[in-house]
């Protein structure tokens, strides 16, 4: 077992308990290869066990006041904050991102902790002017209940505590299912919201390799009302049908196909700037990466060129060595895929610029890439590519670029870069996207609602709005007040 995970559980954890089971599974590192840790592979009935954690808990947590909770959720935050170096290094291992992004993980996850544990003394209700002089209205807000929570492996702390946090500052109890190829990130933190005092049942982590049926449970059981989720919009759609039978509540932050507009008026050095932070942080492996980098004719020339020097100065290697900046791919069916898209769009006309190949650092490493002349017929303009290839659209007028962006089923995130006020702010409403960064490539924190539209999702994370995602409104009428 590789040092790091000796500092952090390697347990799952159900109502304030380590549990093992009899059946595990290896987490590899996905630079190397080598086995890290083994976690238990746990089931149906152990998924049952948590909710049953969960159900019983939710009602001494959900009394505490909210200044209560917040300053249980402070705690945390200030262990998770001084625990970042063990964290990111944990991260790395477990995940493959370079060392300085995972660093900057852990302060983003951290930063939901802290917002929340305040954000939740805010859950307002509201008086409502009476229709009747003996009748009075109002509404307040109230913990949800039990939560299910389904993460991704390419943010494994972020992800869960832009979930765990709100839900816990709103009153609420969870049950978390971290990706199978991250579970040691989410028992981490886990570990340190113990510590800081969070109460037996209240937070729970299932560990498996079966995460259909775990699923299945999540969606089945009426005692959970609230389900959220961020992965693939397939996996979306099917719990999305599974919880339609107990009428859950929903937040879905699914897939993406970003395009990254630069018109002919664009400051070159920003584009260029913006697309490598877009499109290149975590080997281009998240959601709002920028998938289809639409170039304006005018500029195109330029921007291609500058984009592939900037590209070829990326360093590839294993995340924990000093100076990289790409690390591998998580599997090799994420190679399998980049490889087909590069493929295809190589057949139908496209240019790699730059890259292109497999790195020699190892099988899951993929060198930073620019595919040029890529045109809509292409798989690569379609499909999400999560790797670290970025597709070059000619286009030729903003019309055309509105109609290239929209014309996807998804609509996560969008970027657009220009120099000409009033066109940015014309494009920015005419783009079909829950996000659009206008001159910026990077524009997610703790205090701005993240989520898209479309086949992307439902609901937001982070800010005011993600709070309200774990409460229910209720409406009360006070009668014969002249009595």
């Amino acid at each position: 077992m590789n040092m790091i995970s000796k500092k952090f559980p390697t347990k799952a954890l159900i109502d304030g308990e380590w549990v093992s089971s009899a059946k595990t599974f290896a987490v590899s590192d996905p630079a190397t290869g080598a086995e890290i840790a083994t976690v238990p592979d746990l089931g149906p009935k152990d998924a049952a066990r948590a909710i049953d954690a969960a159900a019983r808990a939710l009602p001494a947590w959900s009394a505490k006041t909210a200044k209560e909770r917040a300053t249980i959720l402070k705690r945390w935050f200030d262990l998770v904050t001084a625990e970042t170096e063990n964290l990111a290094q944990l991260m790395t291992t477990e995940q493959g991102k370079p060392l300085t992004e995972s660093r900057g993980e852990v302060a983003y996850g951290a930063s939901f902790i802290e917002w929340f544990a305040e954000e939740g003394k805010r859950a307002y209700g509201r008086t409502i002017p009476t229709t009747a002089a003996s009748k009075r209205y109002l509404t307040i807000k109230q913990p949800i209940g039990v939560v299910a929570a389904i993460a991704p492996w390419n943010f494994p702390i972020a992800m869960i505590t832009r979930k765990v946090a709100p839900a816990l500052a709103a009153g609420c109890t969870i049950v978390v299912k971290p990706a199978s190829e991250t579970p040691l990130c989410a028992l981490a933190i886990a570990k340190l919201a113990l510590d800081a005092g969070v109460p037996a049942g209240v937070f729970n982590v299932v560990t498996t390799t079966h995460a259909s049926e775990v699923g299945k449970v999540f969606c089945d059981d009426a005692r959970v009302r609230k389900l959220t989720f961020t992965g693939s919009t397939a996996v979306g759609k099917a719990l999305y049908r599974q919880c339609a039978d107990t009428v859950k509540k929903l937040t879905l932050e699914l897939g993406g196909n970003a395009p990254l507009v630069v018109f002919d008026d664009a400051n070159l050095e920003q584009a260029v700037a913006g697309a490598m932070a877009s499109k290149y942080r975590n080997a281009g492996q998240t959601c709002v990466c920028a998938n289809r980098l639409l170039v304006q004719a005018g500029i195109y020339d330029r921007f291609a060129t500058a984009l592939v020097e900037a590209v070829k100065k990326l360093a590839v290697g294993p995340g924990m060595e000093a100076g990289t900046n790409i690390g591998p791919l998580i599997n090799s069916d994420a190679i399998k895929k980049v490889e087909a898209l590069v493929g295809d769009a190589v057949k139908k006309g496209a240019k790699v610029l730059t890259g292109g190949t497999l790195d020699n650092a190892g099988p899951l490493f993929y060198r930073p890439s620019v595919v040029g002349d890529v045109t809509p017929d292409m798989s690569i303009v379609r499909e999400e590519i999560f790797g670290p290839v970025a597709a070059l659209v000619r286009f030729d007028t903003e019309t055309d670029a509105i109609r290239l962006a929209n014309d996807t089923p998804f609509g996560l995130a969008a970027y657009l870069f220009s120099q000409n006020l009033a066109r940015a702010w014309r494009v920015a409403e005419k783009l079909d996207a829950g996000m659009v960064g206008v001159n910026e490539g990077i524009f997610s924190n703790e205090v701005v609602p993240f989520g898209g539209v479309k086949e992307s999702g439902l609901g937001r994370e982070g800010a005011a709005e993600g709070l309200e995602e774990y409460l229910e409104i209720k409406y009360i009428c006070l009668g014969a007040i002249d009595a």
